[in-house]
């Protein structure tokens, strides 16, 4: 089953994972932390900048911003319309808009775009094995644990064909259901138990044959995949610092508007 589409590799898929794993943890604590709606719209027109390098077509990134475009909607707008504040712009009924409120939910649908373009970034940029490699090599993540949460994630397409074995299967036997076509306990019931047993006994296959090739703890390994720093790291420590910089700079010298230096 194919979880991946094709896309073009650029020098953020060569940045070392668990380098890119902590920048981009510290820019979600830095994002919490900033309060000035100018330095947050500038940051986070920052974050969706980077996504131009990710080497996916903008349609596709288009489609997989879109959630989060909905979030940015509905966070700043609920803020807006249900916000307090002193200045009333528009009141109907519950819905009050205040300038007040007006800014604030701005500055809250920039903070969720900002970490929701570092998510994305994250995912498109980087492979789950080149990231545990770098956990074991560089973080010292005990190998049985990176291998079990590979072994882990290489199971789900295993556990999606199985699901979609088992619903064919239920179907030719023309099994029916009773009652309510509608009754989630009773679907849950039908596909959930064969789907656990199946997980359980390869699981356990799986714990046996890695107990088995010297997944032990205190072995010492080698490993065909080697990750290490580059330039590109360099480049991507550059970018970040750059970008709070100038961010901060120009939200406080040219800000767009002079009220928006704290929402809190």
């Amino acid at each position: 089953m194919q979880l991946s589409f094709p896309h073009r590799e650029t020098w953020l898929h060569n940045v070392n994972p668990g380098l890119k794993m902590i920048i981009l943890t510290m820019m979600f604590v830095i994002v919490i932390l900033i309060h000035n709606l100018n330095v947050m719209t500038n940051f986070a027109l920052a974050m969706m900048l980077l996504l131009c390098w990710t080497g996916h077509p903008w349609y596709r990134l288009m489609l997989y911003a879109s959630p989060f475009i909905l979030v940015f909607i509905s966070t700043s707008t609920g803020m807006m319309m249900f916000g307090k504040g002193e200045t009333t712009w528009y009141k109907w009924g519950l819905i009050h808009i205040t300038e007040e409120s007006f800014y604030r939910g701005l500055h809250l649908g920039f903070r969720s775009l900002s970490m929701a373009a570092a998510g994305l970034l994250f995912g498109l940029t980087t492979k789950p094995v080149r990231l545990f490699y770098s956990l074991m090599q560089q973080w010292r993540l005990p190998a049985k644990y990176a291998y079990s949460f590979l072994a882990a994630m290489r199971m789900i397409p295993i556990l999606l064909d199985e699901f979609q074995t088992l619903r064919y299967a239920i179907r030719i036997r023309g099994t029916q259901q009773r009652g309510s076509r509608w009754n989630v306990y009773r679907t849950l019931k039908r596909y959930a138990i064969p789907l656990l047993a199946q997980s359980i006994r390869r699981a356990q296959r799986m714990a046996v044959a890695m107990e088995a090739k010297g997944f032990t703890d205190g072995a010492s390994r080698t490993y065909y995949i080697q990750i290490g720093y580059s330039r590109a790291d360099l480049w991507f420590v550059f970018y970040y610092m750059l970008t709070l910089t100038a961010a901060y700079y120009i939200g406080i010298t040219f800000p767009y508007h002079a009220t928006m230096v704290d929402v809190r």
